[in-house]
């Protein structure tokens, strides 16, 4: 190893609600920080999208304890939700109310208007209209990029983990075309989800899994990720957009081809079910009818939700009934974490989205996103900044980029080709006879990525090449796993059903090039 200065005490890599948490956490705490992120503006972060809003426990951690256990089918780490309840309120309290001091909705009284959403067992998620996230994202960004000891580099991407025994250096960016590196004494992966994977989803579209295949990729461990949640209201037509919880929270109503009221058939708590029943009766009633719609008209649709009401209008939806069908909308398992957010790997965290805590188990409880970011965040940050770690930094390798000139439209079909992939054999259900056949199908592109990658730098093939492991990840775990669980739904395989052969050439490890 070569002695140097390192560039910050600690890298956080990500913007949304988790990497903002960190980065403000880390500066508390004396550290410098640097805040990479590809995100050009706020709209680029997952944590702009959420909408319905963030839970607390308002005085009974142990209720929500339980309503986070029912919803994950009894997957989720006790251990884990007690760190989520215990730090919920005071994280909510100090960084949300106090420093940024977010106008969260109230009542006609000035008291908070806490709402419910699907799981909940009370009214208990402090929320802003139904663009929650928009409203906690965008001041807290101001904040961190204000403050005098954080950095915040935007359109920045993290391309690989420097990695020396065990143990992460930092990253290399997209700086230069070899690979700019940035030295930390600690990094945290805050790099968000996964929905760039699928056709449809409430993500992003740079949402493209980096952190989990850098993660990865260095040798870090990953868990529960079979668990792709997707969510039963998204507007069912080209322009996807999200139909928040809260509208069924309030009253509105799933109904089908028939004008039915279905979910009374599928679950005791009908249109409040856990979102993996709700979705996927949803999409039985959809193949069975035609099509789902959710009925607004028990809500005043159009005041207490202007927001979603004004993005049905410009679409032309003028009525009470909104189309909807299920699209891809959290991962509940990533990098493997503690209760500090520290990884398998030295000197490596992970938060937010990209990681997996435990919390969700099987299936997310509602609004509990953004808590569970803001309070690992908060637990990374001021965990990185304490550790004593010396100042030796290893020689970062340099990339190639020796013909920078991709083929027209390679990077796009290629990413055509892999959510196509997922969207037949790892969406909502998943035949375990046909996720060998999805698997043989992502190894070949991931190759493809690979051969390409040795001589070029591109940020759009190293998504392409982070999105490919990821999906081998998901295939691998869902082929392990041959029991219905929450987000995993497994039927019946055909064993008659023909499957691509696996060659001597091909690699054991889901993640190995071809």
């Amino acid at each position: 190893m070569t002695e140097r200065h390192k560039t910050t005490d600690v890298l956080v890599v990500g913007s949304g609600i988790a990497g903002c948490a960190a980065a403000l956490s880390a500066a508390r705490a004396g550290a410098n920080v640097l805040v990479l992120t590809k995100a050009q503006r706020p709209t680029d972060a997952s944590t702009d999208w959420a909408q319905g809003g963030i839970s607390t426990t308002r005085g009974d951690p142990d209720a929500l304890k339980a309503d986070i256990l029912e919803a994950s089918d009894d997957t989720a780490d006790p251990a884990a939700i007690d760190v989520l309840v215990e730090d919920a309120d005071e994280a909510v309290e100090d960084i949300l109310i106090e420093t940024l001091e977010i106008a969260f909705d109230e009542t006609g009284t000035g008291a908070y208007d806490y709402a419910r959403e699907a799981a909940h067992s009370e009214n208990r998620i402090l929320h802003v209209d139904a663009a929650t996230g928009t409203h906690i994202l965008r001041p807290f960004l101001n904040y961190i990029d204000d403050h005098d000891r954080i950095e915040v580099r935007q359109d920045t991407a993290a391309l690989e983990l420097v990695t020396h025994e065990g143990r992460v250096y930092g990253v290399l960016s997209d700086e230069t075309p070899t690979g700019h590196p940035i030295f930390a004494g600690t990094t945290i992966l805050a790099t968000g989800g996964i929905g760039a994977l699928y056709t449809r989803s409430t993500n992003p579209d740079d949402a493209t899994g980096d952190g989990i295949a850098m993660a990865a990729l260095a040798g870090a461990d990953v868990e529960d990720l079979e668990y792709v949640q997707f969510h039963p209201t998204a507007y069912d037509g080209d322009d996807t957009f999200l139909l928040s919880e809260a509208l069924r929270g309030e009253g509105a109503i799933l109904r089908n081809g028939d004008g039915d009221a279905f979910m009374v058939d599928y679950h005791p708590q009908a249109d409040l079910a856990p979102r993996d029943v709700v979705a996927r009766a949803v999409e039985t009633e959809r193949e069975a009818t035609g099509e789902v719609v959710l009925d607004v008209s028990p809500i005043a649709f159009e005041t207490a939700f202007p927001n979603i009401a004004e993005r049905c209008r410009e679409r032309g939806i003028d009525g009470d009934e909104i189309p909807v069908s299920p699209c891809e909308h959290f991962l509940c398992g990533g990098i493997d974490v503690d209760e500090s957010g520290r990884t398998s790997l030295g000197r490596l965290y992970a938060v937010g989205e990209c990681s997996r805590t435990g919390v969700h188990g099987a299936n997310r409880l509602a609004s509990t996103s953004l808590l569970e970011g803001l309070v690992w965040g908060l637990r990374a940050g001021s965990d990185a900044a304490e550790r004593d770690v010396d100042a030796e930094i290893v020689e970062a390798p340099e990339l190639r980029n020796s013909d920078p000139d991709l083929p027209e439209r390679f990077a796009t079909e290629k990413s055509i080709r892999l959510k196509r992939t997922m969207d037949e054999y790892l969406g909502l259900e998943r035949d375990l006879d046909e996720i060998g056949r999805a698997s043989a199908v992502l190894r070949r592109l991931k190759g493809e990525v690979d051969a390409y990658i040795r001589t070029r730098t591109a940020r759009d093939l190293y998504e392409l090449r982070n999105a490919s492991v990821t999906a081998l990840l998901i295939a691998r775990a869902a082929s392990e796993n041959s029991t219905s669980r929450g987000c995993h739904y497994v039927v019946s395989g055909d064993d008659d059903a023909p499957t691509e052969p696996e060659t001597e050439s091909e690699p054991t490890s889901p993640i190995d090039g071809s």
